[in-house]
């Protein structure tokens, strides 16, 4: 019998889980508040820019129901997954609002005996202490397995061809040890890695938050090392080159003018407050978070020291930033530190001209000869494709006097040949 599923939020995570189902051969509705949305996955087109996902939309066009109402698709669904984002608002505490509307939705049209499996990423007892009393109110015990309720934590990266959805292993961890078996079932149905069974759904909801607190922790150990290699005269690159030929014990990881994204970005202070909660201080991650949140500062005061070398201030300068993505080749621009670069150097009073190649409606300029023609300076923030291989010979015609390289992406030599300043992130 075919097994039909709903997905709930088709968005970076959702949509490319409808996909995997479909292809898979399963009866998929992808379930959305947003009916632009809906209405572009119906006619076979992406809503966001992916070229993968795109081409999955068009191979497997018709196969993948969208709509807006609950009513229409989870009373006919064997699994339920919750999809949604879980940010943090303006004082990084958690906003689980979409997560608790989505529940409260799906759990008024579910059927006794479904798969309930929440995606998105939440803070350990996230599951136990929101998610079932609001099932309880619509007389649903998890306990009793009224509802097979599980987490399994997403993992997607955008853009990576290498680690497909279908490719990345997975951990399951449910209320009862039926529900972690059957979420197991159904992942190892449609995905090629490993499905690891946790003991709990606790574990499985920190295993997600651990991930994403190591590499802030990473980067931002990275990112301080870079600003002291940096007075130090020491290329950075270098120094991971060298570190990385050691075959245990170190993994490199990569500074940059910021942290972004809907996960590193914000799921440590995920864990912060659930520490907050049980009584526990994590001052690692805090610290962890205030040197990455420090980048964008870091890589405009870098710009401000070349400018101090040419006799020139910020006030009234004319700036082009290069790059909205919070990563290289997408358009997803959730948490882009980009943002806060644009914002610092408006602040100080410079004439900001900013292109992405990828988010046009972020762009104040048609394209990067544009760009270049009306700014003296740059700072590159995203490490697109376009960027990476760009015609460094343009800056010298266009009269670029300073390049802050946000990614260590470019070639510093020949841009410091062409007698352009130059700084990196670390390297100089």
């Amino acid at each position: 019998m075919e097994k039909t599923v709903a997905i709930v939020g088709m968005g970076y995570v959702g949509l490319p889980v409808a996909c995997l189902c479909a292809e898979k051969g399963l009866k998929v509705y992808g379930l959305d508040t947003d009916k632009n949305k809906v209405d572009l996955i119906n006619a076979g087109t992406s809503p966001i820019k992916d070229e993968i996902i795109s081409l999955k939309l068009n191979n497997i066009k018709g196969k993948i129901k969208a709509a807006t109402n609950p009513s229409e698709c989870v009373p006919k669904s064997d699994v339920v997954i919750v999809c949604v984002p879980t940010p943090v608002d303006r004082n990084n505490a958690p906003d689980l609002t979409a997560l608790m509307e989505a529940v409260s939705s799906v759990s008024k049209h579910i059927n006794r005996g479904t798969l309930l499996v929440i995606e998105s990423t939440i803070y350990p007892g996230t599951i136990e202490e929101i998610v079932l009393p609001i099932l309880r109110k619509q007389k649903f015990d998890a306990y009793r397995n009224d509802v097979f309720v599980a987490h399994c934590p997403e993992r997607i990266d955008p853009g990576n061809k290498k680690w497909a959805i279908e490719t990345i292993p997975r951990v399951v961890g449910g209320i009862t040890k039926e529900a972690t078996k059957k979420a197991a079932e159904f992942y190892r149905e449609i995905i090629e890695a490993n499905v690891v069974e946790l003991s709990s759904v606790k574990a499985a909801e920190a295993t997600k938050i651990m991930e994403n607190t190591f590499r802030d922790i990473n980067i931002a150990f990275v990112n301080e090392m870079a600003r002291s290699f940096d007075k130090a005269g020491i290329d950075i690159l270098e120094v991971i080159k060298g570190a990385s030929t050691k075959p245990f014990a170190f993994m490199p990881h990569y500074p940059g003018a910021g942290v972004g994204g809907h996960c590193i970005a914000q799921d440590p202070y995920y864990m912060i407050e659930r520490g907050r909660q049980l009584g526990f201080n994590h001052e690692f991650l805090k610290i962890a978070r205030q040197i990455n949140n420090s980048m964008p500062h870091y890589a405009v005061e870098l710009l401000e020291n070349e400018m101090k070398k040419l006799k020139k201030v910020l006030k009234g300068a004319k700036v082009g930033v290069l790059g909205l993505a919070y990563k290289a080749n997408v358009d997803d621009v959730r948490e882009s530190p980009a943002f806060e670069i644009i914002n610092i150097l408006k602040t100080k009073g410079a004439e900001v001209f900013v292109f992405d190649p990828n988010v046009k409606q972020g762009s104040n300029v048609k394209d990067m000869d544009e760009l270049l023609n009306k700014s003296d300076y740059l700072i590159l923030a995203t490490d697109h494709n376009e960027f990476r291989n760009m015609d460094l010979e343009k800056l010298k015609k266009q009269k670029i006097y300073a390049v802050i390289d946000g990614r260590n992406c470019i070639d510093k030599e020949k841009i410091k040949s062409m007698g352009i300043l130059y700084h990196g992130i670390g390297r100089s």
